[in-house]
């Protein structure tokens, strides 16, 4: 199921929109939808990344004990 969305854009990222879709030869609607899925997954690493930052059990460990670690 999907749901119906409204946006307003500057003209200019409209039209930067408009040419990519164009070039990519898929809608506008496909076109962000692909930005969203994007932005969310980052949005998501960026919360583990900070969640990690801020727990103090989570060991810190050196670049050079990481290459230790991986046979580096």
């Amino acid at each position: 199921m999907s749901k119906a969305v409204s946006i307003r854009l500057p003209d200019d990222i409209a039209e930067q929109l408009d040419s990519i879709a164009k070039d990519a030869e898929r809608p506008r609607s496909f076109i962000i939808q692909k930005a969203i899925e994007s932005y969310l997954e980052e949005y998501a690493d960026l919360q583990v990344a900070l969640d990690r930052m801020r727990d103090r059990s989570d060991a810190i460990i050196s670049g050079d004990e990481l290459r230790k670690s991986l046979d580096l």
